[in-house]
């Protein structure tokens, strides 16, 4: 089935002037943030933006090996290089001017940040707030999300919403992001000013975790709630995260389990995401065996919870999952030492957490099995007639 790169390829010629924006051109350049344009598109208030077809260029001659190839870590889709060469390439994508680039990494206080803005050319421009990258640092706060109201992240996208619209005082604002960008893209769009908030045409939320009860009761969401699209694929583990909005689409992925959310497994079909009626049973399933774990533990646990988990992947030395892969010998030492230095309660936690992981992990892979399963059963007997047609005659 198709993705977002046949897409690119189908509507590429497309400008947004000639078929509108949609929600796949919106998966599209959130995942565009994960782009490292240090030194290549300047940051907020540094001057005008830089044409895309220009800035994959110099991205490509600054980042690629001898091959040409770009290693984007462990966790971030090795297919967005290829993606950005296509929107290079394309009439839709390639003339849009990218701007406001920035990217904050402070390990020692466990935050990460970056962004990037699009002038799409329809008289908008999309704010692309960068998810969970390969960085332990990212990582934390990711999990920081479940203890505390609000992380740095969070304050830093409301910023960034400031900055960019008083950079383009005059244009409407689409704001997104993938996972925990999805996450900042909403919290930015609900705690940027009132003047700013009515610019603000759409906010996506791709595969991105939610919030607190008391942040989804408040006013500031009541004022945008109309405006979000939540989107997440049929075993959604990390957009079901928290409270959420009840709206949201469901679609359809090639994948299974966890790693289905990956945008790029997100199945297009024309100009529109392959979608379904709701989740898997499964999903729904380990949405409440993770929030039962979670609200279990009271807000104070939570935190030293998630600084135990993390005094553990730092004792291995390394920086970014990527260091872990590459010197797993030496990491798996550091842990092993870290965790016999836990207290028997925290490190029976850390364990349970774990083993939940990996049992929610694999009962959706199964669920997934058995629905393709049943889905190729389904099709050999209409194509053998063994199913009755529309007159109910075999």
């Amino acid at each position: 089935m198709a993705n977002i790169l046949d897409y690119l390829d189908w509507r590429g010629d497309l400008t947004l002037r000639q078929a509108p924006f949609c929600a796949v051109d919106n998966l599209i350049l959130a995942e565009l943030s994960f782009v490292d344009f240090s030194g290549i598109v300047p940051e907020p208030g540094a001057g005008a933006g830089v044409e895309l077809r220009q800035a994959a260029e110099a991205f490509f001659r600054a980042r690629a090996d001898a091959e040409g190839r770009v290693d984007m870590g462990v966790l971030v889709p090795a297919a967005i290089p290829v993606m950005l060469e296509k929107m290079a390439a394309s009439r839709r994508f390639g003339e849009m001017r990218l701007s406001c680039f920035t990217d904050q990494l402070d390990q020692e206080k466990s935050e990460q940040f970056a962004a990037l803005s699009a002038e799409t050319g329809d008289g908008a421009v999309y704010l692309s707030f960068r998810g969970t990258d390969d960085t332990i640092a990212g990582w934390k706060e990711d999990f920081l999300l479940g203890c505390l109201p609000e992380i740095p992240a969070q304050k830093k996208a409301v910023e960034y919403v400031r900055a960019v619209a008083r950079q383009f005082p005059r244009k409407k604002l689409r704001l997104g992001g993938h996972s925990k960008g999805g996450n900042l893209a909403v919290y930015g769009g609900m705690y940027c000013p009132a003047a700013v908030q009515r610019r603000i045409g759409a906010i996506y939320s791709n595969d991105g975790p939610g919030f607190y009860r008391d942040v989804l009761q408040s006013p500031q969401h009541r004022q945008i709630e109309d405006r979000i699209h939540s989107i997440v694929p049929k075993s959604s583990v990390v957009g079901m995260l928290l409270e959420h909005e009840e709206a949201y689409s469901v679609v359809d992925s090639s994948q299974m389990g966890f790693l289905q959310h990956d945008g790029f497994s997100w199945l297009v079909l024309g100009d529109h995401f392959l979608t379904l009626r709701e989740m898997s049973e499964q999903s729904r399933i380990a949405d409440r065996e993770l929030a039962a774990w979670i609200r279990a533990l009271p807000e104070v646990q939570r935190e030293s919870f998630v600084n135990a988990l993390f005094s553990v992947l730092a004792a291995s030395g390394a920086a970014t999952l990527t260091d872990l892969r590459a010197d797993r010998l030496k990491a798996v030492g550091g842990i092993v030492r870290a965790m016999k230095e836990l207290d028997k309660t925290t490190r029976d936690a850390l364990l349970d957490f774990v083993g939940l992981l990996f049992r929610t992990n694999f009962r959706m892979v199964l669920g997934d099995l058995q629905e393709e399963s049943g889905k190729r059963v389904l099709e050999a007997r209409r194509h053998f007639k063994l199913l009755p047609d529309a007159r109910g005659e075999k």
